[in-house]
């Protein structure tokens, strides 16, 4: 995967990440094949997955990380992203859940989020000590707090006997380099390997204390469970998804050998059910973009779940403004706005949400904020959507009020970090 032109492969991933682990844990992960099963390289891949590791001070003040970043002089190409076009700059600040952010490329991502917006910015590829997380925090501090790590864990190693125990104590670490949050991959649950080999469940209770741990350490945890319904469905050209599909033939789940959409959104909610005093974000609003009714019964049954928009506004912009203005409105408190841009130097390599063959353009960046935002503020009856690989339809924007449009912008997810909120 390309970070700043070079191109990471998996056995220089395993030899990185394996440096952070007890010796059987690192060569059980020189000899594991990819969590998710490879089928055809994939075209592109998100810019931030994989981070360069250099020793750094970890220390975070976050009183100080929190205050006024830099002045940024944004690159041509970047600065041409603060256009006039309706839209596309958020009417209120935003602060971003759901990013992959290269920590060498800080001054051109500030210069993206000012143009557009948003004032700070969660990256969920920091890796964990020794495999990226010390660059993610160095760029918390180069940011002065505007984009802030969560940790990850060494999932192509779950078939270990020491995962688990080794996962707590990578946590611990984490936390208390001022860390607040876990992010979990799609791999649990279509990749990942239990001891015997067989599938690695979501709600497995094997790794309880995993969440149990997270919960004693005071951090969220934002999970991303399964993917479109489409993509559980046969990759043909009568799947509404086949131009995403063939661009990414790896994300079809379809088969005997994965679990359907329903089965593992049903591992998803007992996870989440199981440890009610844990903070979970569901990626994607909340991983069932299709069903806002499913989605909002998870809510009602567990007080401390929220879901993030990330990616999806495709989906749920589908339905009727009125069904989901009311959705919006009913669960203002619990909803985090979430884009999953992946964010590199090279505007070519951005993912906006979803990308396809060709180089993003500066015409695909702004067709997707200002469809982003039209969404959540204007009041049209249908717009292009922000992400058309994603499918070729319309949404229908929702006009949401002002104060329900400051919560999901930004007031949740600051609540949820505990930082002040709106920015100086």
């Amino acid at each position: 995967m390309p970070v700043n032109g070079k191109l990471w492969n998996s056995r220089l991933i395993s030899k990185r990440i394996g440096a952070a682990l007890p010796a059987a844990l690192a060569g059980l992960l020189a000899a594991a094949p990819l969590a998710c099963p490879t089928r055809a390289p994939e075209p592109r891949a998100r810019p931030a997955d994989t981070v360069r590791s250099r020793p750094q001070d970890s220390g975070v003040d976050d009183r100080r990380a929190m205050g006024a970043a830099p002045d940024v002089t944004a690159p041509p190409d970047v600065a041409a992203a603060a256009s006039s076009g309706a839209y596309s700059r958020a009417a209120l600040p935003v602060l971003d859940i759901h990013t992959h952010v290269d920590p060498t490329a800080t001054r051109t991502v500030l210069a993206l989020f000012d143009a557009r917006g948003i004032h700070t910015a969660v990256n969920l590829s920091a890796g964990f000590e020794g495999a990226g997380l010390e660059e993610a925090l160095a760029q918390q501090r180069e940011s002065r707090g505007r984009i802030l790590p969560f940790c990850t864990l060494p999932w192509r190693a779950t078939a270990h006997p020491q995962f688990v125990s080794e996962s707590v104590r990578i946590l611990e670490r984490c936390r208390a380099l001022g860390v607040r949050g876990l992010k979990i991959p799609k791999v649990l649950g279509l990749g990942a390997r239990d001891l015997d080999g067989s599938r690695l469940r979501v709600d497995a209770p094997r790794l309880d204390p995993i969440f149990a741990a997270a919960e004693r350490l005071g951090m969220m945890v934002l999970i991303h469970t399964g993917d479109p319904k489409a993509f559980f469905q046969p990759a043909n050209p009568q799947n509404e998804r086949w131009e995403e599909l063939q661009a990414h033939p790896s994300w079809s789940f379809h088969g005997p050998e994965w679990p359907s959409f329903d089965e593992i959104l049903g591992e998803f909610e007992r996870r989440v059910l199981r440890h009610r005093r844990l903070v979970f974000i569901g990626a994607h609003f909340g991983n069932a973009a299709e069903e806002p009714d499913r989605v909002a019964r998870l809510l009602e049954r567990a007080p401390r779940y929220h879901i993030d928009t990330s990616a999806r506004v495709p989906e749920f912009g589908r339905h009727a403004s009125a069904r989901m203005r009311t959705f919006f409105t009913r669960w203002q408190d619990r909803i985090v706005f979430g884009t999953d841009l992946g964010l590199g130097e090279d505007m070519g390599e951005w993912m906006l949400g979803s990308h396809g063959n060709e180089r993003t353009t500066q015409r695909d960046v702004d067709r997707y904020f200002s469809a982003t935002f039209r969404y959540y503020e204007g009041d049209d009856a249908e717009c292009e959507n922000p992400t058309p690989i994603q499918g070729r339809w319309n949404i229908h924007p929702i006009s949401l009020p002002r104060d329900v449009l400051a919560k999901v912008y930004g007031g949740n997810a600051a609540r949820l970090l505990g930082i002040a909120w709106p920015p100086p």
